[in-house]
């Protein structure tokens, strides 16, 4: 087995990153929470939050707060789980 078996391809951009980064230490994050803490356009967030869920690592909730649409994001248990296996495998390569 190689040092890079367990990294992750689906984090490897750092948008993806960052969404997982937040959502592994929140319970959930809405659009506009994510958008500003990691400057990305509506439409970069957009497409990473989807390749996410593609891949069931997180959960998307769609709401309405008052008469505006609210759409809040989870890590699932597949997605923390494939996380901390991604990170760990990082630090062991830094460790190398």
């Amino acid at each position: 087995m190689s040092l890079i078996d367990n990294i992750n391809k689906a984090f490897d951009h750092r948008i993806r990153l960052g969404i997982m980064s937040i959502l592994m230490v929140n319970d959930y994050a809405d659009f506009k929470m994510l958008k500003e803490m990691l400057g990305a356009t509506d439409g970069n967030l957009a497409s990473h939050t989807k390749a996410l869920e593609k891949e069931d690592y997180i959960k998307v909730e769609k709401q309405f707060i008052g008469r505006k649409p609210n759409t809040r994001y989870s890590a699932t248990p597949l997605g923390k789980a494939a996380f901390t296996k991604h990170i760990n495998a990082l630090e062991k390569l830094i460790r190398k």
